[in-house]
C-alpha cells in the first residue's frame, strides 16, 4: 500500500479558507483533516467540510457528460462522450454569435470555489474572445467595499486576527460563531485580557448568545443607529480631534448631518432603548482600541452601501486606528493584491484594446439573472448561458423569475457541476466538474492575510474536469488557437503569482500557506495614507430612509423576511443535497416570533406558507423570541426539493440593485404567513 500525505486549502466561499491535510492510500482519499500548523484555522475543520470527502466519493456526483434527455426541469438526461457534448456546445455558441452576435452569451458564475484558477483562471479570455456579456453586480461583499471605499479611498481594513488585540469589540451583522467560525477564538482571547463584546444583529443568533451585550434593532434601521452614535460622539466631544484634522475631510457637513440623530429619535426608528444607545456610543468612544468586525449580511439592503459609509468612518472620529486592535474589519481580499496579480488572468490586450472585442462589452448584473432570461425588450436576447461556480436557482433572489427563464426552449443552457442541482436540472447540457482534492490552485482568503496552496490529493474522478480545463477544451472546440486561451494552469499560475518573493512561493508550496508580504502590525491608516487623491478619508453621515419594500405600505405583506446562514453542515447552497449534511439539519423551518404566530392561528410546528407576490414557500414554522415581533427568518441554502412547495427561499426575495455595488437587497424582503392547513375550530 503507497500512503501520502498532500496539504491543501479549502476552496468555499467562507472566510476562513482553512488549511487541510488529505491521507492518500492507493490513490484513494481516506482522510482529510485539518491542518495543525495554520494559524488561523488551527487543525480545526468546519462540520460539513469534516465530511468532505462524503461529497467526492458520492454515488450522486457527475463524472460524465450529461444531455438533457426531457423537458427542462425534470432532471433527465442521458451520458454522452466530451467529443459530443462539445461539438454540441460548440455548435450551438457559434449559432448564437450568427445569429444576434456574442452578447447574446452570457456567462454566469459565482464563487463556488474561490480558488484564484476556478475563479479567474481562463473564463474571462474565453468570453472577451467570443464577444459574451459580462457578468457585473455581485450577490454579496462588493456593496461593503463600494462603500468603505467612498471613505477610505479602497476598501482595506485591518487585519481581522489583530481583534486579540482590542478592548471593546463590536460584531455588527455578523454570526461570527456560526459563519466565521475560526475568527471566534481571537474574540475569545481579547475577552480573556478584558475585552467586552458586542453584537449588533436583528436576529439572536449563537454569536448573540455569546456575546456580552446583544444589541438588537428592527431590520433596516442601523443606520438610523450608526448615525446616532455619531451624534453623541460629536455631542459629547468623544471626538479624536487631531486624528480628524490631520486625516480626514467633512467633519463638519458630518457633524451638521448627525445633529438631529438624537438617541430619542433613533430608538424610536431602530425599536431600541435611548439608554442602551447612549451606553453603546460611551463605551465605544471611550475603550480604546475599539474595533468594528462587519462580513457579509448587513449589506444586503437597497442602502447597503450608504450603512458601510457610515460604519467606515465611526474609528476616524475616534482615532481608533491609532492603535493596533482598533478600527475596522471586513473582507481582506483586498490585501491579496500584493501576492496575487489577478489582473494577469484577464482578456490579454490586443492592438491597445482592453480585449480582442475592442469595444466595451455588454454587462448584465448577476442579481437580476431573471429578468436578463425573461426580458422581452433586451436586444439581443440571453440565447446561451453558461453556469459554473453556483447554483443560481437556489442562489440568485426572485428565484421564480430565474426558473421561468430558465425553463425557455429557445434558451441553451450549459452548466459545469459536480451535482444534478436546481440549475442544473433545466440545463441542456451538464459538464463533470473536479472537486478541490482533484485540482491544483491557490486561495486568496478573504478572512485572515495568509495564501493558501492547495496540492491536487488525487486524480479527477470519472471523466470530471477543472474550470480551466472546461475553457481550453471549449475553446479548441470552437477552434481558437489564440495561445493565452490554451495556457497551461501551471503558466497561468506563475502569471498571477509573480509578485510572491521566490522564497514565499517555496515555503507557500511546502507549508500549505504563506503570509501575505504585509507588516504584522498591519495598522493601515495610523498615520493617515488613505487611497483618496488627497490622502485624506472622506467622513460620511448618509441621509437614512427606509426601503421602498418596507412595513407601511399597502399592509398587504406586514412582516420583515430575513434569510439567513443558521446552518453548520452546510454553506450556501452546498451539501445540503448530501446525506449526512441537510438531513442532520431537520426539515428548513420559519422562525416566528410567539405575538406574530398567535395573531396568526399558528402553533410551534405548523406547516405555514409564506408568501409574497413573487412566490411562495411552505415549511415547518418554529415559535422564537430570536426574532422580534414583525419580523420572520427562513434559513437560505436549502435546495427547492427540501421545501414542502418544491421552491426555496429566494422565491420570495427582492432582487432590488444596492445603492453601491451592484449588490442585491435579500432583507428588504416583506411576506406574509398563514396556516398551510387550517385548523378545525376546537
Amino acid at each position: 500500500m503507497t500512503t501520502s500525505i498532500v496539504r491543501g486549502t479549502c476552496h468555499h466561499d467562507c472566510p476562513d479558507s482553512c488549511g487541510w491535510v488529505a491521507t492518500v492510500e492507493d490513490g484513494v482519499a481516506v482522510r482529510l483533516r485539518g491542518n495543525p500548523e495554520h494559524p488561523f484555522s488551527r487543525g480545526e475543520l468546519c462540520p460539513k467540510v469534516n465530511r468532505f470527502l462524503d461529497r467526492v466519493y458520492s454515488p450522486d456526483r457527475v463524472l460524465r457528460p450529461l444531455v438533457r434527455d426531457g423537458d427542462k426541469g425534470d432532471g433527465q438526461f442521458r451520458t454522452a462522450t466530451w467529443d459530443e457534448a462539445l461539438t454540441l456546445v460548440a455548435g450551438r455558441l457559434r449559432e448564437a454569435v450568427d445569429r444576434h452576435g456574442g452578447e447574446s452569451i452570457l456567462g454566469w458564475y459565482s464563487a463556488g470555489n474561490q480558488s484564484v484558477l476556478a475563479l479567474s483562471g481562463l473564463s474571462a479570455r474565453f468570453l472577451d474572445r467570443i464577444g459574451a456579456s459580462v457578468q457585473s453586480g455581485s450577490l454579496c461583499g462588493a456593496v461593503a467595499s463600494a462603500g468603505t471605499s467612498e471613505v477610505y479611498g479602497d476598501g482595506r481594513g485591518m487585519d481581522p486576527m489583530d481583534l486579540r488585540h482590542s478592548r471593546f469589540v463590536v460584531l455588527w451583522g455578523t454570526n461570527t460563531r456560526m459563519t466565521n467560525r475560526h475568527l471566534w477564538p481571537f474574540v475569545e482571547e481579547a475577552r480573556s485580557r478584558g475585552a467586552t463584546v458586542v453584537v449588533v444583529d436583528p436576529l439572536r443568533t449563537i454569536t448573540a448568545a455569546s456575546a456580552d451585550w446583544f444589541v438588537q434593532p428592527l431590520p433596516g434601521t442601523d443606520l438610523a443607529l450608526v448615525l446616532s452614535l455619531m451624534h453623541v460622539l460629536v455631542r459629547d466631544d468623544l471626538i479624536d480631534h487631531d486624528y480628524v484634522a490631520r486625516h480626514t475631510t467633512g467633519f463638519d457637513d458630518l457633524r451638521t448631518r448627525v445633529e438631529p440623530w438624537t438617541p430619542a429619535r433613533a430608538a424610536q426608528v431602530c425599536g431600541l432603548d435611548a439608554g442602551d444607545i447612549e451606553r453603546l456610543a460611551h463605551a465605544y468612544g471611550t475603550t480604546r482600541p475599539a474595533a468594528i468586525r462587519v462580513l457579509i449580511g448587513a449589506e444586503h439592503r437597497e442602502r447597503g452601501g450608504a450603512l458601510f459609509e457610515a460604519l467606515a468612518s465611526l474609528p476616524l472620529l475616534t482615532g481608533a486606528w491609532r492603535e493596533r486592535g482598533g478600527g475596522y474589519a471586513r473582507s481582506v481580499g483586498v490585501w491579496s493584491g500584493s501576492a496575487v496579480d489577478e489582473a494577469a488572468l484577464g482578456p490579454v490586450p490586443a492592438d491597445g484594446s482592453s480585449g480582442r472585442r475592442g469595444r466595451p462589452a455588454r454587462r448584465l448584473n448577476m442579481v437580476r439573472l431573471g429578468q436578463s432570461l425573461t426580458d422581452p425588450a433586451l436586444d439581443p436576447p440571453v440565447d446561451v448561458l453558461l453556469v459554473w461556480n453556483g447554483n443560481p436557482l437556489v442562489s440568485v433572489p426572485n428565484a421564480e423569475l430565474v426558473r421561468r427563464g430558465l425553463a425557455r426552449e429557445d434558451l441553451f443552457c450549459v452548466v459545469h457541476e459536480q451535482f444534478v442541482t436546481d440549475t442544473a436540472r433545466y440545463a441542456d447540457v451538464v459538464l463533470p466538474a473536479t472537486t478541490q482534492l482533484e485540482q491544483r490552485d491557490v486561495v486568496a482568503s478573504w478572512g485572515h492575510l495568509y495564501l493558501g496552496w492547495n496540492e491536487p490529493a488525487i486524480e479527477p474522478r470519472g471523466e470530471a474536469v477543472s474550470n480551466t480545463e472546461l475553457f481550453r477544451r471549449l475553446a479548441s472546440a470552437m477552434g481558437f488557437t489564440d495561445p493565452e486561451l490554451l495556457a497551461t494552469d501551471d503558466e497561468l499560475l506563475d502569471a498571477a503569482l509573480h509578485r510572491l518573493s521566490p522564497a514565499a512561493r517555496r515555503e507557500l508550496v511546502a507549508d500549505g500557506f504563506t503570509r501575505l508580504p504585509l507588516p504584522q502590525d498591519l495598522r493601515p491608516y495610523a498615520e493617515g495614507g488613505f487611497a483618496t487623491a488627497d490622502g485624506r478619508a472622506r467622513l460620511r453621515a448618509p441621509e437614512y430612509r427606509p426601503a421602498r419594500e418596507a412595513p407601511g405600505g399597502d399592509g398587504r405583506f406586514p412582516l420583515v423576511l430575513l434569510t439567513a446562514k443558521s446552518h453548520t453542515r452546510f454553506l450556501n447552497t452546498s451539501y445540503s443535497h448530501l446525506p449526512k449534511h441537510g438531513p442532520a439539519e431537520g426539515r428548513p423551518r420559519l422562525q416566528i416570533n410567539e405575538a406574530d404566530a398567535r395573531a396568526r392561528g399558528i402553533v410551534d410546528g405548523d406547516e405555514v406558507r409564506v408568501w409574497n407576490d413573487r412566490g411562495h414557500v411552505r415549511l415547518a414554522a418554529q415559535l422564537t423570541d430570536a426574532v422580534r415581533a414583525g419580523v420572520v427568518c427562513m434559513p437560505f441554502g436549502w435546495w427547492r426539493d427540501q421545501h414542502l412547495s418544491g421552491t426555496s427561499a429566494n422565491a420570495l426575495t427582492s432582487d432590488a440593485i444596492t445603492d453601491l455595488g451592484g449588490g442585491s437587497a435579500f432583507h428588504d424582503t416583506l411576506v406574509d404567513v398563514e396556516p398551510a392547513v387550517r385548523h378545525a375550530p376546537a
